[in-house]
């Protein structure tokens, strides 16, 4: 397949890492699983910023203006008092997307019931989609990929299935996912097909 890189956004944010606390794993995590999901080549666009509203948004606009057609995040969604990750989100939006927020506590609450205290958000802006994922890697893959049984059969969908085709429809670059890791849904008149 001929395509040209995709850029891509990726944030890990939180006030122990960023100060070298302790190592970052969310940057990490995001690139393996991304890299092993779509077939495109990708450019990846890394920032490790502390939980502060006003960096975080302004973090997301550099990524948009910088050509980003996907902004991934992970950390910062929770209760606590310095968890401020969606309104940072929402403080840049054009329009909220607030099933895949869904769609992520319900993947999730199928591991932990504390899923139920997570506000991850997603949202659009320009011709971007921004979404904030949980903060641990094991939960960054369970929420994209979903939950499958022994056989490998879907039980329940990640929102990663989705997230080309609604890059499609905001006008952004055709992503080809890895149904190995990720079986990606677009109806069939938005299906393309490449010579190789």
């Amino acid at each position: 397949m001929n395509y040209d890189p995709v850029r891509i956004g990726i944030v890990s944010i939180s006030d122990r890492a960023s100060s070298g606390v302790y190592e970052d794993k969310g940057l990490p995590a995001l690139r393996d699983w991304l890299g092993r999901a779509l077939k495109n080549p990708l450019h990846f666009e890394p920032r490790l910023i502390p939980d502060e509203k006003e960096q975080i948004s302004k973090a997301l606009v550099e990524l948009v203006d910088a050509g980003c057609s996907l902004v991934l995040t992970t950390g910062g969604t929770g209760p606590a008092a310095r968890d401020v990750t969606p309104e940072a989100t929402l403080a840049v939006a054009d329009k909220e997307m607030p099933g895949f927020g869904e769609q992520m506590r319900q993947v999730s609450l199928h591991f932990v019931p504390t899923a139920i205290l997570s506000r991850q958000v997603a949202v659009i802006r320009g011709q971007s989609l921004i979404i904030n994922l949980p903060g641990q890697p094991k939960s960054i893959a369970e929420t994209l990929e979903g939950l499958k049984g022994e056989n490998g059969e879907q039980i329940v969908q990640g929102i990663f299935a989705a997230v080309p085709y609604c890059i499609d429809l905001i006008g952004g670059p055709y992503l080809e996912g890895d149904a190995a890791v990720c079986k990606v849904w677009r109806p069939k008149a938005a299906i393309r097909t490449f010579e190789s």
